[in-house]
C-alpha cells in the first residue's frame, strides 16, 4: 500500500504538486486557507480536511507549501497545526521557502514528538510544478530523504540531497541568489539590444544556446520581448525570499552588494503597485530609469 500523503498550500505551485502525487495513485488528503482551491482536487478523488491538524491525523507524509516562515510555523506549530494531529513515526516535509534557521527549529520540534522532517524547497517557477520538472534541495536524514523519494519523483526532475536540516533552505537561497542576479543580466542585455536597434528576437535566438544561456534567459526573455508579465513567481514572493536571503547573509557575514541592489530595484515596482506581477518584471525599474522600453518601436 503506497503511503498517505496529506498536502497543505495550494497556490500556484502547490496546486500541481498535489495533482500530480493524485494522479501517481497515493491516497490524498488536501487543506487550503482558501477553501475553493480544495475542489478540482477533490473533484479528481483527494479528501478534503477541515484544518492542518485534521490533515496530519489522516496521513503518514505531510507536505506544506505556503508562502512564508510565519505561515510554516502556523500550519506545523499553531493552533490547529499539524503538530495537533500527527502520529508518532510521520514525516512532515516543507516545500516553501522559509528560514534555514526556522526549518531547524520546527525539525526539533517535530522529533520531540517522534515525528521526522524534512526542508524541501523547490525552483522551476509554475512551469516547473505543472510539467513535473522541479528541482528539489533537501535536508534533513538520509532515511527520510529515501522515504519520501517516490513522492519526490513525482513531482521533480532534479532531487538532491544537500545536507542536514536547514540546508535544503540554504541551498535555495543560493538559487535566489542567482535567480535575480540573472534577471538583472537579462534586463540590461535587452535593454542594450533595443537601444542598438537589433532584431530582438533573433537576438534572444543567438544567444540563447551559447555561453550566455540560461534557463532564464529562455523562459522569461521571450515573456519581456511580449510585454507578458504573468507571474511564474511574483515580484512579492521574490522580495520574501530576497529577504531571507539578506537576513542568512547578515548572520554569516557574506556581502551581498548586487542581490541587495536588486532588493531595492523590487521594492520600487512593489510601491509602484507591480506586486503581484511577475519576478522578470524587475526589467521595468531598469526602464524608468534610462527611458527605454524593450519591445517598444519608441
Amino acid at each position: 500500500m503506497p503511503e498517505r500523503i496529506g498536502f497543505i498550500g495550494l497556490g500556484i505551485m502547490g496546486r500541481s504538486m498535489a495533482a500530480h502525487i493524485l494522479r501517481a495513485g497515493f491516497p490524498l488528503t488536501v487543506w487550503n486557507r482558501t477553501s475553493s482551491r480544495m475542489e478540482e482536487l477533490v473533484a479528481q478523488g483527494a479528501n478534503a480536511a477541515t484544518s492542518p491538524a485534521d490533515v496530519a491525523a489522516q496521513s503518514d507524509i505531510i507536505i506544506t507549501c505556503v508562502s512564508d516562515t510565519p505561515d510554516v510555523r502556523a500550519v506545523t506549530l499553531g493552533e490547529a497545526g499539524i503538530i495537533h494531529g500527527v502520529h508518532a513515526g510521520a514525516l512532515v516535509i516543507d516545500m516553501s521557502t522559509a528560514s534555514p534557521q526556522a526549518e531547524r527549529e520546527i525539525a526539533a520540534t517535530l522529533a520531540a514528538h517522534g515525528v521526522a522532517h524534512l526542508d524541501a524547497p523547490i525552483s522551476g517557477g509554475s512551469e516547473g510544478a505543472a510539467k513535473a520538472t522541479l528541482s528539489i534541495m533537501i535536508g534533513g536524514a538520509a532515511a527520510d530523504v529515501e522515504r519520501a523519494m517516490p513522492v519526490f519523483q513525482v513531482m521533480g526532475k532534479t532531487i538532491t540531497h544537500v545536507g542536514d536540516h536547514g540546508a535544503g533552505q540554504t541551498v535555495k537561497l543560493v538559487n535566489q541568489i542567482l535567480v535575480v542576479g540573472t534577471m538583472r543580466a537579462v534586463s540590461e542585455a535587452l535593454i542594450f539590444a533595443q537601444a542598438s536597434g537589433v532584431d530582438l528576437e533573433k537576438t534572444l535566438a543567438a544567444v540563447s544556446s551559447g555561453a550566455a544561456g540560461s534557463w532564464t534567459l529562455s523562459n522569461r526573455g521571450p515573456q519581456v520581448l511580449r510585454r507578458d508579465w504573468r507571474p511564474g513567481f511574483t515580484i512579492d514572493l521574490q522580495q520574501k525570499d530576497l529577504r531571507l536571503v539578506l537576513e542568512a547573509a547578515d548572520q554569516v557575514g557574506a556581502p551581498l552588494e548586487n542581490t541587495a541592489a536588486i532588493f531595492q530595484m523590487y521594492r520600487a515596482l512593489q510601491a509602484a503597485g507591480l506586486g503581484s506581477e511577475g519576478n522578470h518584471a524587475l526589467i521595468k525599474a531598469i526602464e524608468r530609469m534610462c527611458g527605454i522600453e524593450v519591445g517598444s518601436n519608441a
